[in-house]
């Protein structure tokens, strides 16, 4: 208990590994390194409440300020890692410091993927990642400005839902022919389409953006060989795995860093948690998962790790997006050859859909659907086998059909 502990990342999988490891009964130092200037932050509220000015700043932090100090975490803010030596154990910082280390975490997120076309650097192109980014994008968010979103996934369609509430005119741009393709069904694609359709925004589907135009700031938006006026535009494309350190380090990466069930790379005396790890899921299949709960489980199981007590990562991943007054929560990964299963009618703004493979359910899709969706998920984990008429039958209540299939 008298080793150093550093961890590359001030986010949640960080805070979950400070926290979790004085749970586990570690007392030896540790030492955060961010690269914000905030303690660590929750991230999902900035592109939904934070940014419509319905929660407050210090809402934001997952914990006090004091905790860090209380814990004996010594918090390094606006402080970045240039370099890892394995060989030393010590991280290298970009003011010339050394670490040392026992153990590393990296819990280094990832970075928002940017766009290369002509007029991405034009003042007015904005990107959300970070409480400073959407405290930018708070100034401009006017009524009756013209809001171009590129990338109809959940940011995208989060700001989106946001701007239209507040009045401005919404285009979203996508290059895929659904709304969020690579995260929903078909059904639920259709249903978000048609509920920001209702909202005013404009969907241009299948369609890329070419580049920007403006004099001396965005002004026009060229997608689809058309051009579209524009006063902002937010880019949400997705993200990049932060593994560059890893990587130069010369720790196995591919889309992310190369972990296992355990959350340590091929170095033992170094674990990754949370955006930036790669890793074999549940299901045996190799994944990067870009969300709270891996974030909050690999931190959790890392910290297990390096004090010896490893227990196996194989949580059922779970995701939710919030839209207008539409709760989105997702248990379980979905495979495009799943059954799917209606239960419920979208018109009602209630609903599920379920996804069954080889007669059990693997994972579920709700909207305003909170029984669904807790059941749903406790049913994937233990591997339950379902009929697809009784998870369509709105009179047997989802408790109940849990219940059964347990007995």
């Amino acid at each position: 208990m008298s080793e150093r502990i550093v961890i590359i990342g001030a986010g949640q999988a960080g805070a979950q590994a400070v926290q979790s490891l004085r749970a586990e009964g570690f007392t030896g130092p540790i030492t955060m390194i961010g690269d914000e200037a905030y303690p660590p932050y929750q991230r999902p509220p900035l592109s939904k409440a934070y940014l419509l000015g319905a929660f407050e700043r210090a809402r934001l932090f997952l914990k006090a300020d004091a905790y860090y100090q209380e814990t004996g975490c010594d918090l390094l803010l606006n402080t970045s890692a240039a370099a890892i030596h394995r060989a030393e154990r010590t991280v290298e910082l970009t003011d010339g410091r050394k670490l040392p280390y026992d153990k590393l975490l990296l819990a280094t997120g990832a970075r928002v993927r940017r766009l290369t076309c002509p007029g991405a650097d034009l003042p007015g192109v904005h990107y959300l990642k970070t409480i400073a980014d959407v405290d930018g994008l708070q100034q401009v968010f006017q009524p009756g400005k013209r809001l171009a979103v590129v990338g109809g996934g959940y940011i995208g369609l989060e700001v989106a839902a946001v701007a239209a509430k507040r009045g401005l005119d919404v285009t979203v741009f996508e290059a895929m022919d659904r709304l969020m393709a690579r995260a929903v069904s078909p059904q639920l694609s259709a249903f978000y389409a048609a509920e920001h359709q209702k909202a005013g925004v404009k969907l241009k589907l299948k369609t890329g953006v070419e580049g920007f135009e403006g004099g001396g700031k965005v002004e026009r938006v060229r997608a689809g060989g058309e051009v579209y006026p524009a006063d902002i535009v937010l880019v949400g494309i997705g993200v990049i795995a932060n593994d560059d350190l890893a990587r130069a380090a010369g720790l196995p990466c591919g889309d992310g860093i190369i972990v296992d069930r355990n959350a340590m790379t091929a170095d033992p005396a170094i674990f990754a948690a949370g955006d930036c790890t790669r890793h074999t899921g549940r299901e045996g299949v190799e994944l990067r998962l870009e969300c709270v709960q891996n974030a909050i489980d690999q931190a959790k199981h890392a910290a297990l790790a390096m004090v010896g007590k490893p227990k196996i990562y194989s949580e059922v991943p779970w995701f939710w997006s919030d839209q207008y007054d539409l709760k989105l929560q997702i248990a379980g990964l979905a495979r495009p050859t799943d059954t799917l299963v209606l239960r419920g009618d979208p018109a009602n703004r209630k609903f599920a859909v379920f996804h069954l493979r080889d007669g059990k359910l693997a994972a579920v899709e709700s909207v305003n659907a909170a029984p669904e969706y807790l059941m749903g998920k406790k049913m994937i984990a233990e591997g339950i086998a379902v009929a697809a008429e009784r998870l369509a039958d709105l009179s047997v209540p989802m408790k109940q059909m849990g219940e059964e299939q347990r007995a």
